[in-house]
């Protein structure tokens, strides 16, 4: 993402109470902060006027009050979230999204300041943010795992692996289970890793892609390949056995002769057994039949 990038169009022409603004474009992160914190505070006299505008008039400009006096609290709450290895341009953009949310939805006659208010809007943004780009598989999408997320990194200390009594006081303290606090430390000690082959010709080096188990050792996989065999071995054998001779040659001329499927025509048994083609068809389609009920004594 860009770097968060302010001008002094960004200032409404006239507004007092926003004088200092910013000076032309912003190109870096540094000199974004250093403009943002020259950005005056607002009284709370002031910031109610503000909201009110906002609220009954659909002021605009008001709305651009609010949020550049409150891109400092955005950029404080940013700093708490650098540990993900994230940018810190780009959780202050995100932030500055859940400021302008915050500002849309606030209500002045609550008796709550804005800078109280805004901060659980930022914070969403920048937790939703950070769940969606620290990895690329997902590590939380329950509520609960969330919650685990944001917490376990503060209340672990060094890189050690959790005690069993840090685990119970962490899943008592945070309402949720211990196996789900190893659970989610456990996701946290991984990371990505590519399925694909490196691109260089090492010969330490497997991917997953070459050592991942085969979709045939799933258990219903595995039993259906099993009871294929038994129907080709035994069940097959067994169904054979209880044809006549004449029944059985031609079920086997017809079906098992090729491995193709192309066996003898019912014109060729026709002539080898000095009867009808129709017939022949017959005696195939009773010994199909009685074949089948053998058979399902195997499935």
């Amino acid at each position: 993402m860009n770097t968060p990038i302010a001008s002094a169009a960004l200032i409404p022409a006239g507004n007092n109470v926003l004088a200092l603004g910013f000076s032309g474009n912003l190109g870096n992160i540094d000199a974004y902060i250093s403009a943002v914190n020259r950005l005056p505070m607002l009284t709370h006299e002031e910031e109610v006027s503000l909201a009110r505008r906002l609220r009954e008039n659909n002021d605009l400009a008001a709305a651009q009050a609010l949020v550049l006096s409150h891109l400092r609290l955005v950029v404080s709450i940013a700093r708490g979230y650098l540990g993900y290895g994230l940018a810190h341009a780009d959780l202050i953009q995100e932030g500055n999204i859940g400021l302008m949310k915050a500002v849309k939805r606030f209500d002045p006659d609550q008796g709550v300041r804005l800078v109280s208010y805004a901060m659980h809007w930022i914070k969403a943004e920048m937790h939703e943010y950070i769940l969606k780009n620290w990895r690329l598989v997902k590590v939380a999408t329950t509520k609960a795992q969330r919650k685990l997320f944001f917490n376990l990194r503060s209340h672990k200390v060094g890189l050690d692996s959790m005690t069993p009594a840090q685990v119970d006081s962490l899943a008592r303290t945070l309402n949720v289970k211990p196996e789900e606090v190893i659970e989610m430390e456990t996701r946290l000690s991984g990371r990505d890793i590519a399925l694909e082959a490196p691109t260089d010709d090492e010969d330490d080096k497997f991917a997953p892609i070459a050592y991942l188990s085969s979709d045939m050792n799933e258990p219903t996989k595995v039993l259906e390949a099993k009871q294929y065999d038994r129907l080709q071995s035994e069940g097959l054998e067994a169904a054979l056995g209880k044809l006549d001779a004449r029944s059985r040659r031609i079920v086997e001329a017809r079906w098992l002769a090729n491995d193709d499927g192309s066996g003898a025509t019912l014109h060729d048994l026709a002539d080898e057994f000095g009867v009808s083609a129709e017939r022949i068809r017959q005696i195939e389609s009773v010994a199909l039949k009685k074949m089948k009920g053998t058979l399902a004594a195997y499935a």
